[in-house]
């Protein structure tokens, strides 16, 4: 089962991928992970994208769906995976589609986890006022999260039409309770 899981920052992919991993045996896979993983074991792939990180610049569109194909191919990711915070753009959305197709892999889903924005925000302010301030996160408070959201509308959010002119995209609810989300999720993927 392949899946990419969608939604602007705090809308609980984290906690549905968590839930999906240890239902189906799948890997999550981050890209900043797999991006620091291949650096740290020297791959060519890591080679190259330590010198341009080193030189200040974006990592290619080629180079991180070199590094996904890379680690898609590991013997845990033999059941499947979920990518989370990739692709950002419609140019690595062609570019992964047309890697798994010479890998001869399907994606089965792309779930949208579609939240109120201003449910964000309260959410991140009720969590303020409930931390102490030595624990609260540093990303934590309206300013960040306004920045993320705007990245996201921007960025990754006109992915999803390309995802829906391909019968693929599958909207959920995120504003239900977790389990709820988790339930619709299940429907939409046909467990």
């Amino acid at each position: 089962m392949n899946i990419i899981l969608f939604g602007p920052p705090g809308a609980g992919k984290g906690t549905q991928a968590a839930f999906l991993v240890e239902e189906f045996g799948i890997v999550q896979l981050s890209t900043g992970d797999m991006l620091r993983a291949a650096i740290a074991e020297g791959t060519e792939l890591g080679k190259k994208a330590k010198a341009i990180i080193d030189a200040g610049q974006l990592v290619a569109d080629d180079i991180m769906v070199g590094i996904i194909s890379d680690r898609i191919d590991e013997p845990d990711c033999a059941k499947g995976f979920i990518l989370d915070g990739f692709p950002r753009t419609v140019a690595q959305a062609e570019a992964l589609e047309t890697m798994l197709v010479e890998k001869g892999l399907d994606l089965d889903a792309v779930i949208e986890i579609q939240v109120d924005e201003q449910i964000l925000f309260d959410r991140i302010e009720k969590r303020v006022s409930e931390t102490p301030p030595e624990q609260r996160r540093a990303d934590d408070n309206a300013e960040t999260l306004r920045k993320r959201l705007q990245v996201y509308r921007d960025q990754t959010a006109p992915v999803l039409p390309f995802y829906s002119e391909r019968k693929m995209l599958r909207p959920v609810d995120g504003m239900q309770p977790i389990e709820q989300v988790t339930f619709q999720i299940l429907s939409q993927i046909g467990n």
